[in-house]
């Protein structure tokens, strides 16, 4: 099987929402309160990725498996800001990677790793001393590959309805 990192492009936003989207729904099933999908949740954050992919301080990139010898497929993208951390932090430049997805949840340790290795790379680059990545509480398989990466967790979110 051919697979290959490249830098995510326009073109690819289609298939990265519809792969957010997916796991949205679990996210919501997660936390109902916090994660709830909207109901044009697909646009939204298709414009919304268009809006980040287009910003010089984004960091984005997808995976792509070749499939039936001829096509190659997104099982997966990251996209990652360089950002300054609160002067309260002696941190300087941050990576914080939020919108973060595979197709199939084993892939976290393979796919979901490759990704992140890649970014972790490109935020060094850019002179980032620290990479931030948002993970839902239960998403046990992220968790399990973030932690493989030698991330830590630094807070924790409690949510409730008002």
């Amino acid at each position: 099987m051919t697979e290959r990192i490249r830098a995510a492009q326009p073109e690819d936003l289609s298939v990265m929402v519809e792969l957010a989207e997916q796991a949205r729904g679990k996210l919501q099933q997660y936390q109902p309160v916090f994660w709830r999908k909207a109901d044009d949740s697909y646009e939204k954050h298709y414009a919304y990725l268009r809006d980040v992919l287009a910003r010089e301080s984004t960091i984005a990139f997808v995976y792509e498996q070749e499939e039936d010898g001829t096509d190659f497929v997104v099982a997966g993208f990251v996209i990652a800001s360089i950002v300054k951390a609160p002067p309260v932090y002696a941190a300087g430049l941050t990576c914080h990677v939020d919108d973060f997805c595979v197709a199939h949840e084993a892939n976290w340790l393979r796919i979901g790793r490759l990704l992140l290795d890649e970014v972790k790379q490109q935020a060094k680059e850019r002179g980032a001393n620290q990479i931030v990545v948002v993970c839902p509480h239960l998403d046990h398989a992220k968790r399990s590959m973030l932690q493989d990466a030698g991330l830590t967790i630094a807070s924790e979110w409690y949510v409730t309805s008002l």
